[in-house]
C-alpha cells in the first residue's frame, strides 16, 4: 500500500454503486492513501460493505450521508472535511468502476508539479462505449468552452479529476447549485473563471454492462434539462464576465 499523502487524497461519492464498489475502492486503495468515500445515501447494502472495508484498512474513510443530496453535494461534504482536516487537494472519481484506477498516482504527480491548476481526465472510449453518451457530451463540451472562451476544458462531463479544495469550496460555498449531476461542468467552468487552468489528461472510461454489475443513475430526459438549466445559468454568467475574460485572454 502506498504511503499516506498529507495534502492530497481521493474521494468518491457513491450512491447505489452496484457490486464494483468494493473492487473500486480496494483498486484505489492500492493507488493511493488516504481514499474517502462519502456515501450519498445508499440503500443497496453498498455502505455497509465499505464499512466493514474501512475496519480493517486506515487509509479508507467512510463519510455516511443521511440522505441522498446529489453528487455535487456529496463532493462537498468529502471536501469541506478534507480542508479541516489539512488537505489542499482532492481527486474526485466515480464509484462503480467507470474510472482508471491505475492512473490515480499519474494524476497525483501532474497535481503535484501544478498545484494552481486543475487535472481534467479527458475519456478515452472503448468501441462498445454508448453512442448516446458519447456524441451527447459533445454538447455540454462546447457550451463549456465558449463560457470560457476556449481556455482549455478538455472535457466538460468527465469526473476523474484533481481540484485544488480551497478555490473549488469558496465556488460551492458562493453557488446555491452545483449539487447534483451538473456539478462536473459547472466546477470547472467556474474554477476557470476563478483562474484555475485546467491540465487534460487522457484516461480510459468503461461502460460496464447490466450483466457486468453496470448501474447507471443516468436519465436522459431528467439529467440533460438539468444541463439545460446549468449552461443557461452559465451563459448569463459568463456574458456579465465577458470584458475581464477578454482582456485575461489577450493578455495571456
Amino acid at each position: 500500500m502506498p504511503a499516506p499523502s498529507s495534502t492530497h487524497l481521493v474521494i468518491i461519492p457513491s450512491y447505489n454503486p452496484g457490486a464494483q464498489v468494493a473492487d473500486t475502492v480496494r483498486a484505489a486503495r492500492a493507488e493511493w492513501a488516504p481514499v474517502w468515500v462519502v456515501v450519498d445515501g445508499s440503500n443497496d447494502g453498498s455502505c455497509e460493505t465499505l464499512q466493514d472495508l474501512a475496519r480493517d484498512d486506515a487509509g479508507l474513510h467512510v463519510i455516511v450521508l443521511p440522505e441522498n443530496r446529489g453528487k455535487g453535494a456529496a463532493v462537498l461534504e468529502g471536501i469541506g472535511q478534507a480542508r479541516a482536516a489539512g488537505f489542499t487537494h482532492a481527486l474526485t472519481m466515480d464509484s462503480d468502476g467507470q474510472h482508471p484506477t491505475d492512473l490515480i498516482a499519474d494524476f497525483m504527480a501532474a497535481s503535484l508539479a501544478r498545484p494552481q491548476a486543475m487535472i481534467l481526465g479527458k475519456p478515452v472510449f472503448a468501441a462498445d462505449a454508448p453512442a448516446l453518451r458519447v456524441n451527447g457530451r459533445k454538447v455540454s463540451n462546447a457550451w463549456a468552452n465558449l463560457e470560457t472562451l476556449w481556455m482549455g476544458i478538455g472535457d466538460s462531463l468527465y469526473g476523474f479529476r484533481v481540484y485544488p479544495i480551497e478555490p473549488l469550496l469558496r465556488i460551492m460555498h458562493a453557488n446555491r447549485w452545483m449539487r447534483r449531476f451538473d456539478f462536473d461542468p459547472e466546477a470547472a467552468v467556474r474554477l476557470c473563471w476563478a483562474g484555475v487552468a485546467p491540465l487534460n489528461r487522457a484516461a480510459p472510461v468503461r461502460y460496464l454492462r447490466r450483466e457486468e454489475g453496470g448501474v447507471s443513475h443516468f436519465r436522459y430526459l431528467r439529467d440533460n434539462a438539468l444541463l439545460t438549466w446549468m449552461h443557461t445559468r452559465l451563459i448569463l454568467g459568463f456574458l456579465l464576465r465577458l470584458p475581464r475574460l477578454l482582456v485575461r485572454k489577450l493578455a495571456g
